[in-house]
């Protein structure tokens, strides 16, 4: 297998492969829908073609904290790697491969149906009792991924006439579940809770015979920054509103025995409905949706058209995804945590040292800003070519102007790891601004663009 060698930083990509961002191609026009793509591939392909296309990368191998990645190219790269959602890195772990396995031989690899039929089995009900007792609630449902589980929640639970109250930087899934379920969507500032009860009180003095839900996440992982959960809470109550929380990113990663920010908060079972992931922490696809209703989990498993309509878990991922809260609840979750807190500071700190300050809370998503696409992208191309994988973030992610790199750190990233990424971070940012201002390139990609940035 033939490895790309750290080599000297790349020649200047041409202006159209810096240039533009999705912004520009979220509304195509044109009766052909098939033909209004093309200019898209077009601009997508320049930039591919000038090696600042970061997206699509293929593992070869597991996810650990070294991995080999194959580009869209095919080229095969080895790099020490900050873009696995890993958390505790238990993908690779023992006990994980062994519960895989066991439940492979035992009930083969496939659920077979959706989870109303008979999709799931008897691994999907034992996962469900883990939940409820990690999270302290009575009532749990799973879907067959993360994303699913937020969006089917939401459009479940919420009809037309009824209200959302959502912050900006709410996850896609949680924003398309709103927008799809009703037009009544009022969003707020990022973390903005007096927004919120503004927009609680103003609904409330026009409308009280219908819902209103306020949706907000434990981690936002573009941020890496958290909402005060017990002032949202008191704040539903009061208007007879309900709050719904993702807990995505930090279930497991942080937090007393696992609980996320709602065990730091002190809001374990406490909080009307948790959606989440497995994705980040618990080494498999799929999610969840947990609640103290009886009536709630029971409506939602019929109306939620993302668990009707998929098939479930597989056994394989059941068992995985309950061997993991197994291990997250243990001593050795405690030590896992200790090391990816350990790690998560070191990095933040070794990008201290260079002046640059890492967004939001410590968490294993270390935001790194940059802000011009331009930069970024250069800088995502140079760090390929100097052996780190970290992932660029740009628009729709993120509003235009504010690119960044999102770091995602493991348990089982060494030392020498944290502050080599950082060292090379820091290397291919300045490269990347001291190419463009040797061409007089250095601003936003163009200034009609934070127009668009809602889009």
């Amino acid at each position: 297998m033939a490895f790309r060698e750290i080599s000297e930083r790349p020649a200047l990509p041409p202006t159209g492969a810096l240039s533009k961002s999705l912004a520009h191609f979220a509304r195509p026009s044109g009766a052909n829908i098939l033909a209004r793509t093309e200019s898209f591939l077009r601009w997508q392909d320049g930039r591919r073609s000038a090696e600042v296309w970061p997206y699509s990368r293929a593992l070869v191998g597991p996810p650990t904290n070294r991995a080999t990645v194959q580009t869209e190219q095919g080229e095969t790269i080895e790099g020490i790697n900050f873009a696995s959602q890993d958390y505790l890195a238990l993908s690779t772990h023992p006990a994980i491969k062994a519960a895989a396995i066991q439940a492979l031989e035992e009930f083969g690899p496939h659920s077979a149906s959706s989870p109303m039929l008979q999709g799931s089995s008897t691994l999907s009900l034992l996962l469900e009792n883990a939940l409820s007792d990690l999270l302290q609630t009575e009532h749990v449902v799973l879907f067959s991924t993360g994303w699913g589980a937020g969006f089917g929640a939401i459009t479940a639970l919420i009809r037309p006439a009824d209200h959302i109250i959502l912050d900006n930087l709410a996850h896609a899934c949680l924003q398309q579940g709103a927008h799809t379920a009703t037009q009544n969507v009022r969003r707020h500032d990022h973390l903005d809770i007096a927004a919120v009860r503004r927009h609680l009180q103003e609904i409330r003095a026009n409308d009280t015979k219908n819902g209103i839900l306020v949706v907000t996440e434990g981690l936002f992982s573009m941020d890496s920054d958290t909402p005060d959960l017990q002032t949202l809470q008191e704040l539903c109550h009061e208007y007879e509103a309900a709050l719904l929380v993702d807990v995505a990113h930090d279930l497991g990663a942080i937090g007393p025995g696992g609980t996320g920010f709602l065990g730091i908060q002190k809001m374990l079972g406490k909080v009307d409905l948790v959606v989440g992931a497995f994705s980040k922490t618990f080494a498999s696809n799929g999610g969840f949706l947990a609640t103290h209703s009886r009536a709630v989990k029971h409506y939602v498993k019929i109306f939620g058209g993302t668990h009707i309509f998929s098939n479930g878990l597989s056994p394989v991922q059941a068992a995985v995804v309950r061997e993991a809260i197994n291990i997250v609840r243990s001593p050795e979750g405690e030590d896992l945590r200790c090391h990816l807190h350990q790690s998560v500071h070191g990095l933040r700190d070794a990008f201290a040292e260079y002046g640059i300050r890492c967004l939001g809370v410590p968490s294993a998503v270390v935001p790194v800003p940059i802000g011009s696409e331009k930069v970024a992208r250069i800088a995502s191309a140079n760090l390929l070519h100097k052996g780190v994988f970290a992932n660029l973030v740009e628009f729709p992610a993120v509003a235009v102007g504010s690119a960044r790199f999102r770091m995602q750190v493991m348990a089982s990233h060494t030392p020498a790891q944290v502050q080599c990424a950082a060292d090379r971070v820091v290397e291919a940012i300045q490269e990347a601004k001291d190419m463009l201002a040797d061409a007089d390139m250095t601003h936003a990609v163009v200034n009609t663009e934070n127009e668009m940035a809602s889009v």
